[in-house]
């Protein structure tokens, strides 16, 4: 078998004429390996490493292709590999062979992750490491780029998601608006201490909100209950939605009055 012409198709594969009638859809991985040329002689053991190595070839560039859409993790290219079946030998082959090209490389991957995840999500350090370990990222990767992290950029960003959180929710009592902020950002990472500082600089009292659950609450109360009951009912049911002990006495007195 002679090969009568290789033609570049539009999808940047070529295409092998072989005798007239016959034809191979290649990449020109395989062109170059093989040293193809017009004319070039092809016997049937070629030919099989020829189909064999297309086949390679058409795995590492949907591979490539799954990259360019973001960089990715050495573990999310091996769980890609072995979703398209593809057999423990070629899978080792395929990885090292994106290594050598810089195409793979979980540090890179673990600094631009953190990077995106800090500028265009509400995930802290602490939450960034754990999703960063299920990549099976090393361990003193994890904690050098986490280290280098500023201190200062954290802080900024917190307190922005803290403030918005205060200005959205301000029907809350300061006790249970604090328990809420700080459940909902320590799942997204961070710190115990950081979040305290900064709801305290950013918190401010509003008398009005206690006046307002009162109402509401003496409202629906006054219903069922009357006198002494009534009130101790009041008591209880804004003691359980946050109110500290020394605000509720000030406005059941000052309202029993």
């Amino acid at each position: 078998m002679r090969i009568d012409k290789i033609k570049k198709m539009k999808n940047g594969k070529y295409k092998l004429l072989i005798d007239g009638d016959n034809d191979i859809v290649t990449y020109d991985e395989v062109i170059l390996k093989n040293n193809l040329l017009n004319n070039s002689e092809i016997d049937e053991e070629l030919l099989l490493k020829l189909n064999a190595d297309t086949d390679y070839y058409s795995v590492y560039n949907k591979t490539i292709n799954y990259i360019k859409r973001r960089l990715r993790s050495e573990k999310e290219i091996i769980l890609y590999l072995e979703k398209n079946k593809v057999n423990k030998k070629e899978k080792n082959k395929i990885i090292s062979e994106l290594k050598s090209h810089g195409l793979v490389n979980d540090y890179t991957f673990a600094k631009a992750y953190i990077a995106d995840k800090m500028n265009l999500s509400s995930s802290g350090p602490n939450k960034i490491k754990k999703e960063l370990y299920k990549h099976n990222i090393e361990e003193s990767v994890i904690e050098e780029l986490i280290d280098k992290l500023d201190d200062s950029d954290i802080y900024e960003k917190l307190s922005r998601l803290i403030n918005k959180k205060i200005l959205a929710n301000n029907k809350y009592s300061k006790y249970q608006l604090k328990s809420k902020i700080l459940n909902n950002f320590i799942t997204l990472g961070y710190s115990v201490d950081m979040i305290n500082d900064i709801f305290d600089e950013h918190f401010v009292e509003d008398n009005n909100i206690i006046k307002k659950e009162y109402e509401k609450t003496y409202q629906k109360l006054k219903r069922k209950y009357q006198g002494d009951e009534l009130y101790f009912k009041i008591r209880q049911n804004l003691y359980q939605r946050g109110f500290q002990s020394d605000e509720i006495n000030e406005i059941i007195n000052s309202n029993f009055e």
